[in-house]
């Protein structure tokens, strides 16, 4: 018998729940007691067990055994190990499995939290899928063609096309400093903002205005959470701004009941002093980011290694994690928030 592949069950438990026949319409018995969110991966893994022995057919059964919980958490870590790393390739190759998975954790509301979390790191995997593909060929160019009046070819171009070029070309130019940054660029601008975002971008704006940092850059909160306050990371990182426990505590935070990194004030109010502390030691939003993400230790050494100052200079180094969040959290700020990454401006002084 074959051990069941890795998240197989949650990318067949919506086939499996559409399968069953419908039941015999019973007298209603009384619920049972409500169970509590669960709080960590051994949870999921329980869940994932019990539907596979409720509900795999039987030709699944035949053919494949539960994966053993040492398994799944193998399979995790191999997970977070491809976001530490910094080979995209590697991180590309779980796209297909978590764009499955999403759908499935969806399904319980006791697990979006963890869904949550999951879609904004299926955006990255998918972008990476994109950057490590073949290249097209380029096609071969036409014969130009007989020159026609000046008057009459400069009418023949839209003044809308005209306008389109030179803002496709202050992006590519921002490409330069800001790899991946294009690509980010035009997944934004083919997505919608979360539902969530609405609600909570005027408290949200007033939190960051009040720590001095610029308000555009809440739009931090959709490449963390999707707008989230509950959101969970399977590493411990928590609430629209994705805290981990030591760094909320240092910013002031409590992580015990209630945890502070729920409440989406003072999450927001947190995540803007981190952002200031990283501007003030780095000089730049792009290495402030990288920071955010990878860590102000790590965005140090990285600088001193290679003797530059720029975030181009040390992006190749950091992470496969950090070098789709940079650009992708500058691309978002670009289309929601109206403000490309050069005119982002320094801090208020407090």
């Amino acid at each position: 018998m074959r051990p069941l592949p890795p998240l197989l069950l949650l990318t067949l438990a919506p086939a499996f729940l559409a399968a069953q026949p419908a039941a015999t319409p019973a007298t209603p018995a009384t619920p049972p007691p409500a169970q509590p969110a669960p709080a960590a991966t051994d949870d999921l893994f329980q869940l994932g067990q019990q539907l596979f022995d409720q509900l795999a057919p039987p030709e699944i059964k035949a053919q494949y055994d539960f994966p053993s919980k040492q398994r799944w958490d193998e399979f995790a870590a191999r997970l977070q190990k491809a976001f530490e790393s910094d080979d995209l390739r590697a991180l590309a190759e779980y796209a297909p499995q978590a764009r499955l998975a999403l759908p499935a954790l969806q399904l319980f509301p006791e697990y979006s939290d963890y869904a949550d979390w999951l879609k904004t790191r299926l955006d990255e995997l998918e972008a990476a899928e994109q950057i490590v593909a073949p290249k097209p060929t380029p096609p071969t160019p036409k014969p130009p063609s007989t020159p026609t009046a000046p008057s009459a070819q400069k009418s023949s171009v839209p003044i809308e096309n005209r306008v389109t070029e030179r803002s496709d070309s202050s992006a590519s130019k921002i490409e330069n400093s800001l790899p991946h940054y294009d690509l980010f660029l035009a997944r934004a601008r083919a997505s919608a903002a979360p539902s969530r975002a609405a609600a909570l971008l005027p408290l949200l704006r007033a939190a960051f205005i009040a720590e001095g940092i610029p308000p555009e850059l809440v739009w931090l909160a959709e490449a963390e959470s999707t707008f989230n306050p509950s959101a969970r990371s399977p590493v411990g990182a928590r609430g629209l701004y994705q805290l981990m426990p030591d760094t909320a505590k240092e910013l002031g935070l409590s992580t015990f009941l209630p945890d502070d990194r729920t409440d989406p004030e003072k999450s927001a109010r947190a995540a803007a002093r981190l952002l200031r502390a990283n501007y003030e030691k780095f000089g730049s939003w792009p290495l402030a980011l990288a920071a955010y993400n990878a860590g102000a230790g790590r965005v140090t050494r990285l600088l001193e290694k290679t003797s530059t100052k720029t975030y181009a200079g040390i992006a190749a180094a950091l992470p496969a994690e950090t070098r789709l969040y940079v650009p992708k959290v500058c691309a978002l700020v670009a289309v929601r928030g109206g403000m490309t990454p050069e005119n982002i401006p320094a801090p208020n002084r407090s």
